[in-house]
């Protein structure tokens, strides 16, 4: 029998960078971003669920091979993109070369944060990986790095297998939980959720 949805857990602990590393060792690609539907259609309507036009500066961590960060790139002066593993950043590097407002590095979360503020951030498919402590760690320092009145977007496949494992809703909702965010923006269907929250500006 599946748990419910309120029951479900994080992992125990973090998936290892050593885990993420050996998929980009086996397939470039590892989750065929580049050439599955249900992947272009989610980063479509993750390009039009963005409640602005533009946005002066944007972070996308779990950036993978740089897909997104293209679509992103053109409704933003300057995009941070970021991932953990060697072999995706040098691969989205080389994808994003010709755009001159874009700098793709390796980081990991929550541990290597970025420093200054984002007017955007863009989290997919990244944080039902993280631990208890490690979601709250990462969730915690997103939102500071958000400026006030920016959005930072959620967009996380769900579990379309049982509906009770540890997935995009409980993340999510992880996220709703912090103070300062106001949903603005809720998508879901069979194979991911989305949302965007603006942070509240202070009184």
């Amino acid at each position: 029998m599946a748990e419910a949805r309120d029951d479900a857990h994080p992992p125990a602990d973090t998936v290892s960078l050593d885990y993420f590393t050996g998929l980009y060792l086996a397939k470039d690609d590892p989750w065929d971003l580049a050439t599955k539907w249900h992947d272009q259609r989610k980063y479509a309507v993750t390009m039009a669920s963005l409640p602005r036009e533009h946005y002066r500066r944007c972070y996308e961590p779990g950036a993978s091979i740089g897909l997104l960060t293209r679509l992103l790139a053109a409704r933003c002066d300057e995009v941070l993109a970021v991932d953990s593993v060697d072999s995706a950043v040098e691969q989205a590097r080389e994808a994003l070369r010709d755009l001159s407002h874009v700098r793709v590095e390796r980081a990991n979360l929550p541990a290597e944060l970025p420093a200054g503020t984002f007017d955007l951030i863009v989290v997919g498919d990244l944080l039902y990986y993280f631990d208890e402590a490690d979601l709250r760690a990462t969730l915690d320092g997103l939102v500071q790095c958000l400026e006030p009145g920016g959005d930072i977007v959620g967009v996380h496949f769900r579990d379309r297998a049982t509906g009770g494992n540890y997935d995009g809703h409980q993340v999510h909702e992880a996220l709703a939980a912090r103070p300062g965010l106001e949903r603005v923006v809720h998508h879901e269907d069979e194979w991911f959720l989305l949302d965007v929250f603006r942070r509240t500006v202070p009184r």
